[in-house]
């Protein structure tokens, strides 16, 4: 069976011009995933979304004490607080009851 050439990969002038181009082109035009090897990106920082949340004030106040206890800011610490609760609730229940 003969090779394919894979077709040149352009050069992107943003993040969003290589989502829209991906998003219309098959992968396997350009790249050998046969040969593709695993890569474990360390440092890439999750995109991030900025919201606004409605909180009691007393509960802001108590929220502050805690992360100024801790040397940290607030945000930092909310932020800490539900990503803990999120990883509880996905965890898998064991079997016969609770966790």
């Amino acid at each position: 069976m003969r090779k394919k050439a894979l077709k040149k990969i352009p050069r992107f002038e943003s993040e969003d011009a290589e989502r829209e181009f991906w998003s219309a082109h098959d992968s396997s035009e350009y790249v050998n995933w046969q040969t593709a090897g695993e890569v474990r990106l360390v440092n890439l920082k999750p995109t991030t979304r900025t919201i606004s949340i409605r909180l009691p004030e007393t509960m802001l106040e108590d929220l502050k004490v805690l992360a100024n206890k801790q040397d940290v800011p607030y945000q930092s610490l909310l932020k800490t607080y539900v990503a803990e609760r999120i990883a509880k609730e996905l965890k898998p229940r064991k079997a016969g009851g609770t966790a």
